[in-house]
């Protein structure tokens, strides 16, 4: 998993080794909770936004790695990895916001 995730600008985050990672799909569940599938894949980076600048969104500016499978984030909400696999080159990770 990667240990921090940053938004760089919108609709892609960047992990410490300068991988794009994109929320390809954001789903609300019955019980209100949301679920997002984070992309790794090539993107064309433009300049970063300043954190001020990011539009409004339901996920966090920053996502940091924290025991047991979570991500803590810059809004100070836990996130759960449900599941991270790779296929043909590409990586999938799909998070879910903990109550």
């Amino acid at each position: 998993h990667p240990d921090r995730l940053w938004f760089w600008e919108k609709a892609v985050y960047l992990d410490e080794n300068q991988h794009a990672w994109l929320p390809i799909i954001m789903e609300i569940q019955r019980n209100g909770g949301l679920q997002v599938l984070m992309r790794q894949g090539d993107a064309p980076l433009g300049e970063g936004v300043c954190p001020s600048q990011a539009p409004p969104s339901p996920l966090p500016l920053l996502w940091q790695l924290y025991p047991e499978g979570q991500y803590r984030c810059s809004d100070s909400s836990y996130w759960r990895i449900v599941y991270h696999v790779k296929f043909n080159n590409t990586e999938d990770m799909l998070l879910e916001l903990l109550p």
